[in-house]
């Protein structure tokens, strides 16, 4: 299911990374703006996002678009599909030219994220999962292979991914508790990828994120066998009144590592 909405949004999303590689490569520096909560706002943000919203709305005119870089339209509230994007997921990290930067593409029906693509510029690496078909990764000119969780339970032993940009008290506590000592600090939703394809078992996020930065992400743990919840262990939703995820999240391998 979501063949079709599947193929667009790769296409999408790998034509994006070519316009985002395309202005990393030129000094950018003096058109980076700040939008109101302080966040940057670059060129590639904007080109990618305009890129992206005219694929999908001239491919499918009857869905919904909520995007971190477009006008919120509240009629898509009552709109059971809606593709959710953030078109640079990473701005720091790609001002920082560190190359931690995604594109990300999901699709939510009935406010459930059934489809994710998670584009790597740099790396040209492709994640993807629909509802029920898996998550896969795609190399560049290497056959596409299918990615799983690992299968860890040993707290002595986690791999945890954890945030370049935005580690808290929360998660240093946690990390002090159980005695993790095998870190990787790592920018945008590639943290959630590493989870998917089992080079990392557990990542926590206790900081408010946004719809965007989650719904893609989602889809790819949740298809390659782990468990995505908010930190009061209840489902993420999507395509709501309030895009902002409160309540922080964790996307975990298995629920033996549900730490607390």
């Amino acid at each position: 299911m979501w063949e079709r909405e599947l193929a667009v949004a790769k296409e999408a999303a790998i034509r994006a990374g070519g316009e985002i590689m395309r202005i990393y490569d030129t000094d950018f520096t003096d058109s980076i703006k700040y939008k109101k909560d302080e966040s940057p706002l670059t060129v590639a943000d904007i080109v990618s996002n305009k890129l992206i919203v005219d694929v999908l709305s001239k491919e499918f005119p009857e869905y919904a678009i909520l995007s971190e870089e477009k006008k919120d339209d509240v009629d898509r509230l009552s709109n059971p599909l809606c593709f959710i994007i953030d078109p640079l997921d990473g701005t720091k990290e790609f001002i920082k030219r560190n190359g931690q930067f995604t594109v990300n593409i999901a699709l939510s029906n009935k406010h459930k994220s059934v489809m994710g693509v998670i584009y790597v510029p740099v790396t040209h690496e492709l994640y993807f999962a629909s509802e029920g078909s898996g998550a896969y990764l795609q190399k560049a000119d290497r056959p596409v292979e299918r990615i799983h969780v690992s299968d860890n339970i040993d707290t002595y032993t986690l791999s945890a991914v954890v945030s370049s940009s935005h580690l808290c008290d929360e998660m240093e506590q946690m990390i002090q508790k159980y005695h993790i000592s095998k870190l990787k600090r790592i920018g945008s939703s590639l943290k959630g990828c590493l989870v998917a394809k089992g080079d990392a078992d557990i990542y926590y996020r206790h900081n408010p994120t946004m719809e965007w930065d989650t719904a893609a992400m989602q889809c790819i743990v949740e298809e390659a066998g782990g468990i995505f919840r908010q930190m009061d262990d209840s489902e993420l939703f999507y395509n709501r009144e309030d895009s902002l995820n409160h309540k922080g999240f964790y996307a975990i391998n298995r629920l033996e590592n549900r730490l607390y």
